[in-house]
């Protein structure tokens, strides 16, 4: 099994397993092929405004949208609420304990405002410390645990002793919820390549990114859409425009290892002709959109992402992923992933005869 970047002939689907579909070629599959010598205008939803306006890239590298919007409020219950499920597992459960303790120490604090005899205790409980028996006292109360040889004393102390009663369980069943809500989130975890490689592929060279599924639910029917932002003299004028690039093959049915994604560089792609200079300077973003279905919970799930000129590499290839199993099972070593070998000065990032030949 080849990568695309280093077989001359065989299909460049030939690192991943895949339902083939009857072979198409390369600048047919996936979108549609524009006619020679124009540029396909995708509506990214942008507009033309904020296409030519907005400087920086328009996707992070984790994909989230780089605007803003004003006039909405602070929005902050939704946005925490999107925070608490988005943020990783370690992050949560800190946040989570601390924010707890938190509480707890408030209400402990309120506890030790009342005064001493607020709170009786046993003697048998040992503890000289009054914050620290205010603290045991609330944590009980707030988490229903119980207060076993304590107890609140006069109305003041009593009135506090309800509201804790009634704020603790809400505060418990909104984090349970929270939990539920994030175990039961499907989403993809779809790992891009750190960068791009402008690689040989048969006779010339093409664009290529890689991409695992590192969940351990299987995603089926996968479809992804890459679409290049740059800037071009149009009439004599800068303008940034849009192209929806041809990729060699834009879907596969199963995604059990990896997958190359190869963009052909040849007369009819905007990246015809390119060099790293032309490209670094027409402040080039390439947008990745990919969706699939999710076996687990059978749904789609997306994933986002987006390269700038300096996340591209030329003059390089993919390392080989593959390695040798006992078993005889196909198997990737997914560290090997971001791993490139570098090629000739010149290999590649200089135009390749496919583009210059069929341009004339």
């Amino acid at each position: 099994m080849a990568d695309p970047s280093t077989a001359p002939a065989p299909a460049a689907d030939a690192d991943y397993l895949v339902s083939k579909a009857p072979a198409a070629s390369p600048m047919t599959s996936g979108a549609p092929t524009p006619p020679s010598g124009t540029a396909a205008q995708p509506d990214l939803g942008f507009g033309r405004v904020v296409a030519q306006q907005a400087r920086g890239r328009f996707l992070e590298r984790d994909g989230t949208p780089q605007s803003r919007k004003y006039g909405l409020g602070s929005q902050w219950a939704a946005r925490t609420y999107m925070r608490a499920l988005q943020a990783p597992w370690p992050t949560f459960l800190l946040w989570s304990v601390g924010l707890l303790l938190l509480a707890n120490g408030c209400f402990a604090l309120l506890w030790r405002a009342l005064g001493p005899q607020a709170i009786a205790a046993e003697s048998a409980l040992s503890m000289s410390d009054p914050f620290l028996l205010a603290l045991v006292f609330s944590t009980g109360l707030f988490t229903t645990t119980g207060t076993e040889g304590m107890h609140a004393v006069g109305d003041t102390a009593h009135l506090l002793f309800v509201l804790e009663s009634l704020l603790g369980p809400l505060a418990l069943m909104a984090l349970g919820g929270l939990v539920v809500a994030r175990i039961t989130r499907p989403r993809a975890r779809i790992r891009f390549t750190e960068g791009m490689v402008v690689a040989p592929y048969r006779g010339g060279r093409a664009l290529m990114f890689r991409v695992v599924n590192v969940n351990p639910a299987e995603l089926s029917d996968v479809h992804v859409r890459v679409n290049l932002a740059m800037f071009e003299e149009v009439d004599g004028r800068r303008e940034r425009r849009f192209h929806q690039l041809v990729l060699e093959r834009s879907n596969v049915e199963f995604f059990t290892l990896h997958w190359t994604i190869v963009h052909p560089i040849d007369a009819r792609s905007p990246l015809r002709g390119m060099t790293p200079e032309r490209f670094r300077a027409s402040q080039a973003e390439v947008l990745v959109l990919m969706h699939a279905h999710e076996e687990l919970f059978s749904t789609r799930v997306t994933a986002r992402t987006s390269y700038v000129a300096d996340d591209v590499r030329w003059d390089a290839k993919w390392s080989d992923i593959f390695m040798a199993s006992p078993d005889g099972i196909i198997t990737i070593d997914v560290e090997r992933l971001d791993r490139v070998d570098r090629l000739p000065e010149g290999a590649t990032s200089l135009p390749a005869a496919p583009e210059e030949g069929a341009a004339r």
